[in-house]
């Protein structure tokens, strides 16, 4: 089986991936008693895999709390999307790939995107310390 195109909290690939001068940080926050995010994780899989500019991280927020901060989840998944250390994207997205492959298009071609301020703490520095 080929390696992960998506990094899981805590394994070295996140590190290697991260330190990749990846665009942008794409983070699923789900659960793992979610039937809609195990539905939607192969999705995100193929998704990953067709970004390799990116990095995919899927962060299980029972296992991973302190990669949410003080943000709270109200439905799944919940997306955020980073670059350079700012926010550009956190929220619940409805369960379409499709959703979130435009909001990475729409993102990658406007390099001046506005930020959105949230309670994450550093998830791509807290990642890379893992």
């Amino acid at each position: 089986m080929p390696p992960s195109t998506v990094t899981l909290p805590q394994t070295p690939e996140v590190k290697a991936r991260l330190a990749k001068p990846a665009e942008m940080l794409v983070a699923c926050y789900c659960a793992a008693w979610c039937d809609t995010c195990k539905l939607y994780r192969d999705r995100f899989e193929a998704l990953a895999a067709q970004h390799p500019a990116h990095a995919f991280v899927w962060i299980d927020i029972e296992d991973h709390p302190e990669l949410l901060g003080d943000e709270d989840v109200e439905n799944f998944p919940t997306l955020m999307v980073e670059r350079a250390g700012k926010v550009l994207f956190f929220g619940t997205m409805l369960p379409h790939i499709q959703q979130l492959e435009r909001l990475i298009a729409t993102l990658s071609d406007d390099p001046n995107a506005s930020t959105q301020t949230t309670e994450l703490p550093d998830v791509r520095h807290l990642l890379m310390q893992g």
